[in-house]
């Protein structure tokens, strides 16, 4: 297992789940977040994935259209070497979480979910083997991930939780123009409808407190995209053009 934020991307996850909807958005979050993923929709599948590929990580669903995913688990950790498995299902009873745990389970998530908190079970899980905290740096933007902090420039900045989360997310992918729909169903786990000015307003409020004191400006708008993180403090090009901060 990788021990670095430099070779975090070689950090593999496996999500196991046939609903489509609830597999391309958790594939496409953890992608964001730096994981290599694949995915499976069945049972058989993953049994099949799990023989040929050494995973830190399996994320489960119980309720499969071939093997039940308590047969699965049960599978993954008769292996010499298994990895971090975390159930994600609807079955949300004492006993369907009991059960699960008891058969070899790191973690039980019940849906529906929000993406942060899968996110962070999913580090937790992935940390257990990691001595090396991980930080994200752009710049003189420096995010502690695990004890939830940030800095500029070695001043302290305090972040809420939806603020926090925002800006890790454009930090892990600096320099890459993300869209208003990407940025809502990423934090919120909810679709963008086209109306809510949620995004534009966290934004401000993350302006104020990384920006606002500091000559360079690392957080730009672009227009008719989104928002952008350039350690670099240029301004984004794309189609040409960038709205004025």
């Amino acid at each position: 297992m990788a021990n670095t934020e430099t070779n975090k991307e070689l950090m593999r996850i496996l999500v196991v789940e046939d609903e489509e909807r609830i597999a391309d958005f958790v594939c496409r979050g953890l992608a964001s977040a730096g994981y290599a993923v694949e995915h499976t929709p069945d049972g058989r599948g993953a049994l099949d994935k799990l023989h040929e590929v050494d995973y830190d990580l399996v994320i489960l669903d119980l309720m499969l259209p071939d093997i039940d995913g308590l047969e699965v688990l049960e599978k993954v950790r008769t292996r010499k070497v298994s990895p971090a498995v975390l159930i994600l299902s609807a079955r949300g009873g004492i006993d369907d979480r009991v059960k699960g745990l008891e058969l070899g389970a790191d973690d039980y998530l019940v849906k529906p979910f929000a993406f942060v908190e899968l996110l962070a079970r999913v580090r937790a899980l992935i940390r257990r083997g990691q001595p090396v905290a991980e930080k994200l740096v752009a710049g003189d933007l420096v995010m502690d991930c695990i004890r939830r902090k940030v800095s500029r420039a070695g001043e302290p900045i305090d972040l809420a939780p939806k603020e926090f989360s925002i800006l890790e997310y454009l930090m892990r992918n600096r320099g890459k123009p993300l869209s208003r729909t990407m940025i809502v169903e990423h934090v919120w786990d909810m679709e963008y409808d086209g109306l809510t000015n949620i995004v534009d307003v966290y934004i401000r409020h993350l302006r104020s407190k990384v920006d606002d004191r500091f000559p360079v400006k690392l957080i730009h708008t672009v227009r008719g995209v989104g928002y952008m993180l350039d350690p670099a403090g240029r301004l984004p090009s794309v189609a040409g053009q960038a709205e004025p901060e």
